[in-house]
């Protein structure tokens, strides 16, 4: 018995060794890095946004530049315009501060690439890996990316949250949809008109307005604008103000 005892524990302990060290192996493996990946409003550089320390940093709009308030300098990625499928190869060129309603700060020379549509330039930013020479370049499509491109030639943009921008494959951005900017939810009436009036007084934006969404909810709200740079003064202004998770609704 004593025996069966030992070659038992032996046994035991032989065992629990290899699931141990099987375990260290596996947590030793390094996961797998994510790229980023985002879509949203470009912000197209000029010299006044500079001045007005809209953004903190400035770049040459006649060369291939971009900033982004993530990713490093230098950090390869591709810049996409949905509704062509025209492409940007390049490297971030500053880490900058800008108003978090944009995803990226481009260039005018970029932004002429693409053919963004300066009323609303939405596009793609995608982190490319370094596994290879990368040289700031226009890409060309592929014929299969044409195929694709014609049958799904433009996409639609859904903004609820600003942080999780939806892209749809269906049509167009439609012109004549208006866009909202919801400043905050009240639960009183009042507290919603006195934040108002602040606003108008200290930014001179005539078109906030309050808006009974139930009995227990009242709206302020900024709009309707008939595109999204015509937008981008009252955010900027309010962003100024200490008001960042601002969401925007289209109409």
């Amino acid at each position: 018995m004593n025996l069966k005892r030992i070659i038992s524990t032996f046994v035991c302990i032989i065992t629990l060794y290899s699931c141990a060290d099987y375990n260290v192996k596996d947590g030793m493996k390094k996961k797998e890095r994510q790229y980023y990946s985002s879509s949203g409003f470009a912000l197209i550089y000029e010299d006044n946004l500079y001045l007005q320390k809209v953004v903190n940093k400035k770049i040459n709009n006649d060369d291939i530049k971009v900033m982004h308030s993530l990713l490093k300098t230098n950090t390869p990625i591709k810049i996409i315009n949905p509704a062509n499928s025209k492409v940007v190869e390049t490297t971030i060129y500053k880490k900058a501060n800008y108003p978090k309603i944009f995803t990226i700060v481009v260039s005018e020379k970029i932004a002429s690439i693409l053919e963004l549509d300066l009323d609303n330039p939405f596009v793609e930013v995608v982190e490319v890996k370094k596994n290879k020479t990368f040289i700031a370049k226009k890409t060309n499509m592929f014929e299969e990316e044409k195929k694709v491109a014609e049958i799904l030639p433009v996409n639609e943009v859904k903004m609820d949250d600003l942080t999780k921008v939806e892209v749809k494959a269906k049509k167009k951005l439609n012109k004549k949809s208006n866009f909202i900017l919801v400043v905050s939810d009240f639960y009183y009436e009042d507290s919603a008109n006195n934040l108002m009036k602040e606003l108008v007084k200290k930014t001179k934006i005539n078109n906030i307005s309050v808006k009974k969404i139930n009995d227990k909810k009242y709206r302020l709200f900024a709009g309707p604008f008939k595109n999204f740079n015509a937008l981008k003064t009252t955010y900027i202004s309010l962003n100024k103000l200490g008001f960042e998770n601002l969401n925007i609704y289209r109409e």
